[in-house]
């Protein structure tokens, strides 16, 4: 009887009888990219994020419309909202509804992401006509995964969010409770959105990190992670400080807002190329 393989040479998806790992990249305990020894010799690159999105197939998949669909018009609330010119045009009470709106679609998109990080399929299927049935098909707990990670912690941040946007549009806040009920969830969702947009970078790294420039996957999660660090100033300078009642940093909670949203719609608007490109990410 064989031993079992190494744990770093074991595949993380089922294959055909014969294949054999040759070797395998990641981040951590994580493994996102496997090559593969096919019995006739020839190799097959395997990555975590070509295998759940389906990328290079014939025809891109719905929910990669949904989520670049659902992640732009959130962004676009997020980049319109601190700008002077909308709040002329809407008012006050407009803008708050719109930052909740954004969030709204944001949490959308994220929950898209995760079921398809969650309901990647467990084995390689090389046949471009099978495709999933359904966006409930096959969700299961896969916490050795890294986009299952990077997806969660994502779909977290948003719904926190949620209930910051929904907060701030009440205006009888004290500055203790404004800290409290507003900005403390606000900084809670930016700290998850970093941790998610840099366990996604790693993915497509399949390290730490590196450069990949070549790649639309790794110009998709770097502005995804700048519009993280983006979305993380803002929530610094967002704080309300006591003795005025004024957010200590206006320029950068605005600032910061309209960046990370302009980050995050041109990385969300990238996903449809990237699923018409021919390269393993």
């Amino acid at each position: 009887m064989s031993s079992p393989a190494p744990e770093e040479h074991r595949s993380p998806v089922d294959v055909p009888t014969g294949w054999s790992v040759e070797r395998t990249e990641g981040f951590g305990p994580f493994v996102s990219l496997v090559h593969f020894r096919r019995p006739d010799g020839t190799t097959y690159v395997w990555s975590s994020r070509a295998h759940r999105k389906e990328l290079g197939r014939s025809v891109i998949p719905g929910r990669t419309w949904w989520i670049a669909v659902l992640f732009c018009i959130g962004s676009t609330c997020f980049t319109i909202g601190p700008m002077s010119w909308w709040e002329e045009l809407v008012g006050p009470r407009w803008v708050g509804l719109t930052f909740f709106i954004g969030s709204i679609f944001f949490t959308s998109a994220s929950a898209l992401c995760f079921i398809e990080a969650a309901g990647a399929p467990d084995h390689i299927d090389l046949d471009d006509s099978k495709r999933r049935t359904g966006p409930l098909h096959h969700v299961s707990w896969r916490p050795r995964s890294i986009d299952w990670w990077a997806t969660i912690v994502q779909l977290v941040g948003t719904v926190w969010f949620n209930v910051m946007t929904f907060l701030a549009m009440s205006d009888s806040w004290s500055v203790q409770q404004t800290n409290r009920l507003v900005w403390a969830p606000d900084v809670v969702g930016s700290i998850c959105f970093l941790v998610a947009s840099y366990l996604a970078w790693a993915e497509v790294c399949h390290s730490a990190g590196r450069l990949r420039i070549r790649s639309v996957s790794w110009w998709i999660v770097v502005l995804n992670l700048a519009g993280s660090v983006f979305f993380g100033l803002s929530a610094v300078g967002a704080f309300t400080s006591p003795s005025t009642g004024e957010a200590v940093g206006l320029r950068l909670d605005d600032g910061g807002t309209i960046l990370g949203g302009i980050c995050f719609f041109v990385a969300a608007a990238l996903l449809v190329p990237e699923a018409r490109s021919k390269v393993v990410s």
